[in-house]
């Protein structure tokens, strides 16, 4: 979506995407609030690397994605990706980027949480979608309106929404670009909690730091049987049970995880 209005001045020393480690979390900020965050081509590359390095670095463990200000994305800023898409919709990626909608290549591995506010349309809704777990203040409004823009939603938006919320939900607001709420999503499981604004950041790494907490080989190993199930087939998921539990059983962690409960301790696990 093109954004139609500005409240603010643009701070040209500020990054257009922040990213920070806190702890085993890199926290990915988008930080274009006079412009609604709406997400042009700088902030996408940006978006990219940063989701390549979550995948990459062996010290984080999970993601989120949060915005700054009352929106979390109007969506993309089209008069700057016009140009490019009257050539084709081509998103090329560098050796350190990552497709942030998991549309080309394999995906991420680790879980990524998002903490939405004010307006998640279009890329950012699709953005949502591609993530694990999902918070919103009562205020989010979710659209995919690119139908009243002559297009439609192509980052994923008419696949994974049907499965979020089901196919005639799906289509009511797809088909019709209309708005819906953050009481609907969270009604039909899109979204896990309605969190008020002023914590919306805090409970994000609340989350964040739970998911932190449990053992990394195997959180990466439920979240792969989960999307296996659901991008292919239970059948397909449970083929692997068995090897994946095998591999796991022979990490430092699966060891920790044992002798913790033994000692009656709480278990310090390293990834390994």
């Amino acid at each position: 979506m093109t954004n139609e209005h500005e409240n603010e001045q643009a701070n040209p020393t500020e990054p257009k995407v922040k990213v920070e480690v806190k702890g085993h979390v890199l926290v990915i900020t988008f930080n274009r609030p006079h412009k609604y965050n709406a997400l042009d081509p700088e902030s996408f590359k940006l978006l990219a690397k940063a989701f390549y390095r979550l995948e990459h670095e062996h010290n984080l463990r999970v993601g989120i994605l949060q915005a700054a200000g009352d929106n979390f994305s109007s969506g993309l800023e089209l008069d700057k990706w016009a140009p490019i898409f009257a050539k084709g919709i081509d998103f090329t990626f560098e050796d350190d980027e990552l497709d942030p909608f998991s549309v080309e290549g394999a995906g991420f591995t680790k879980p990524l949480i998002c903490a939405a506010q004010g307006l998640c349309y279009t890329s950012g809704l699709e953005l949502l979608l591609n993530t694990d777990i999902r918070i919103a203040t009562a205020n989010t409004r979710f659209s995919q309106l690119e139908v009243k823009r002559g297009i439609y939603a192509c980052r994923g938006g008419t696949i994974r929404l049907p499965k979020e919320i089901g196919w005639s939900n799906a289509q009511r607001y797809l088909l019709t670009g209309d708005e819906f709420t953050a009481e609907q999503a969270l009604n039909w499981g899109m979204i896990q909690e309605i969190v008020p604004q002023e914590s919306l950041h805090l409970r994000a790494l609340e989350l964040a730091e739970k998911v932190a907490k449990a053992a990394p080989l195997g959180v990466q190993a439920s979240l792969r049987s989960s999307k296996l199930a659901r991008k292919h087939s239970q059948e397909l998921a449970f083929a692997h049970v068995s090897d994946d539990m095998a591999e796991l059983m022979t990490s430092k962690d699966a060891k920790e995880g044992v002798m913790s409960f033994l000692e009656r301790r709480e278990a310090k696990f390293i990834g390994e």
